[in-house]
């Protein structure tokens, strides 16, 4: 199984203003199976999350004493309750309530700073962010189901599935205000097999985005130390 890591992850992002368009095959180096790393004292990061929260889950496995705030945009995702068995913070911020998707991202930005975070993570949070968000923190995370950039934005695996290739995969990088473009942290190949479907495909990919995000994390904070 191909896996990658960026080699120029470092404790920072790509900070506001990042074009992205780092995909590509120079800068990737294959990476060797890893488990969860221990993160620095002090490092804080938050989750947006709008589902069932099964990456959040993967995140809090590992580092629950270091996950500040859960904040999400759907009320009922099983992620805040998650979130609440682990005595984390679960903040919703209602969509509606807003007139713009600027002014709803200054809102969630407001209520994750206040936990005083230096790493956001996207895990299975289905809104996209724009600058009013992204330029609020040293770096934001997100885990996507394909091998960008293949496949970029929403269905992802039915996409994959249809063009007729041999492998997708899961990617995690760091989030530009272009969707799917910045900078690549963890890149992992999956194959698809015959007679896949998007449910086996996505059973197949799930446990590889909880493993990848977790090492992401780690990346980020240990500046890609092993």
């Amino acid at each position: 199984m191909r896996r990658r890591r960026w080699r120029s992850c470092g404790t920072r992002g790509p900070g506001p203003g990042a074009s992205g368009r780092s995909w590509g095959t120079e800068g990737w180096s294959l990476s060797p199976e890893g488990s969860a790393r221990g993160l620095p004292e002090g490092a804080r990061f938050a989750v947006l999350a709008s589902g069932s929260g099964t990456n959040l889950q993967a995140l809090l496995d590992a580092y629950r004493e270091h996950c500040a705030v859960v904040a999400g945009d759907k009320e009922g995702a099983y992620a805040f309750e998650r979130a609440r068995r682990a005595g984390v913070p679960a903040e919703h911020v209602e969509p509606r309530s807003f007139g713009s998707r600027k002014a709803y991202d200054a809102a969630l930005a407001d209520r994750v700073a206040a936990y005083d975070v230096g790493l956001v993570v996207g895990a299975g949070y289905m809104r996209v962010l724009t600058p009013a968000f992204l330029e609020r923190f040293p770096a934001v995370i997100n885990v996507h189901p394909s091998l960008l950039p293949r496949f970029k934005g929403l269905h992802a695996i039915p996409r994959a599935l249809e063009s007729g290739e041999e492998e997708t995969g899961v990617t995690v990088h760091y989030m530009v205000e272009e969707v799917d473009a910045g900078p690549g942290i963890r890149q992992e190949a999956v194959p698809i097999l015959p007679g896949d479907t998007e449910e086996t495909l996505h059973e197949r990919l799930r446990p590889v985005e909880h493993r990848l995000l977790v090492e992401a994390v780690a990346d980020h904070f240990l500046g890609g130390a092993k």
